[in-house]
C-alpha cells in the first residue's frame, strides 16, 4: 500500500524510506495500517455473522411458540366441541357434580403454574404434555362458551380477537420501543381483574361483569403486546437443551392473553341464546 501522505501524521510523502516530520517508516507503517484494516474487516464480518445467527434463532423460536399456540388453541376448540357435542354427558357431569368445575380449574392453574414456574428444569417431552392437558382441561371448562352463546357469535367474536391479537403480538415483536414499564402496569390491571371477578361471583352485578369484560380488553390486548415483545429475550436467554420448553412457557403466556381476550369481548359482543 502507497499513498501520497504520511499514515501517521499525513505529512506530504517525502523521497527518502522515512517520514521527516514524524519519523515513521513508510513501510512499515503501511504494513501496520494494512494489518488493521484487515483485523477490522474480520471482526465486522465475525459480528455480521454472530447479528444473523441471532436473528435466525429468535425467528426459529418465535415459529415454534405461535406453532404450539395455534395446536393449543385447536385443541381446547377440539376438546369443548367434543364436551358439548357428541359426549354431552361430560358437560352434565363438569357442570352439575357439585366441585367438579373448581377441581379442574384448580388443575388448570396448577398446570400454568408448573409450566411457568419450572420451565427451566423441565424436559422438552413433560413440558409438552402438560401444555397439551392444559389445552384439554381448558376446554372441558370452557365448553360451557357453546352452551350460553351463539355459534354465529362465536365465530364473529373469535375472529375479532385473532385480528385484535395479531396486531398487537406483530407491534410488540417489532416495536423498539420497551415495554416493560407498560408490562407491569398490566400486571397491576391483571390483579384488579382478578379481584374484581373473585366480588363478582358473590356479587351478581351488571355493571360490574361490564366494568370486568371492558377492561380485560384492554389488560389482555396491552398484555400480548407485552408477551410477544418479552419472547425475543425468552429466545436469548433459553439455556442449550431448554429451548423446546421455553416456547412452550412462551406459548402459554400469548395463549393465556388470546383466550382471556376472547373472553372479554364475547361478553360484550356476543350473543346469548
Amino acid at each position: 500500500m502507497s499513498s501520497s501522505t504520511c499514515v501517521r501524521c499525513n505529512a506530504p510523502r517525502a523521497l527518502g524510506p522515512e517520514c521527516p516530520n514524524c519519523g515513521v517508516i513508510y513501510a512499515k507503517a503501511e504494513r501496520r495500517a494494512a494489518a488493521a484494516v484487515a483485523a477490522a474487516g474480520q471482526a465486522f464480518k465475525g459480528l455480521s455473522l454472530e447479528r444473523v445467527v441471532g436473528d435466525e434463532q429468535i425467528a426459529a423460536f418465535l415459529r415454534s411458540v405461535y406453532q404450539w399456540m395455534a395446536i393449543a388453541l385447536a385443541i381446547t376448540a377440539f376438546t369443548a366441541w367434543l364436551t358439548v357435542g357428541p359426549f354431552p354427558i361430560l358437560a352434565v357431569l363438569i357442570f352439575s357434580v357439585p366441585g367438579l368445575f373448581w377441581a379442574l380449574a384448580i388443575a388448570e392453574l396448577g398446570l400454568v403454574v408448573v409450566l411457568s414456574a419450572r420451565v427451566d428444569r423441565l424436559a422438552s417431552s413433560t413440558a409438552s404434555i402438560l401444555f397439551v392437558a392444559y389445552s384439554v382441561l381448558s376446554g372441558m371448562t370452557l365448553s360451557i362458551v357453546l352452551l350460553v352463546y351463539t355459534r354465529e357469535s362465536i365465530v364473529s367474536t373469535f375472529a375479532i380477537t385473532s385480528g385484535m391479537f395479531g396486531a398487537c403480538a406483530m407491534f410488540g415483536t417489532a416495536t423498539r420501543r420497551d415495554l416493560n414499564g407498560i408490562g407491569q402496569f398490566l400486571f397491576m390491571g391483571l390483579v384488579g381483574l382478578v379481584i374484581a371477578s373473585v366480588v363478582g361471583i358473590f356479587w351478581d352485578s351488571d355493571g360490574l361483569q361490564f366494568l370486568i369484560s371492558y377492561v380485560g380488553v384492554i389488560v389482555f390486548t396491552g398484555l400480548a403486546a407485552y408477551d410477544a415483545q418479552r419472547l425475543k429475550a425468552m429466545a436469548v436467554a433459553a439455556p442449550e437443551g431448554q429451548t423446546h420448553a421455553y416456547a412452550i412457557a412462551g406459548a402459554l403466556a400469548l395463549y393465556l392473553d388470546f383466550i382471556n381476550l376472547f373472553l372479554s369481548l364475547l361478553k360484550l359482543l356476543g350473543r346469548r341464546r
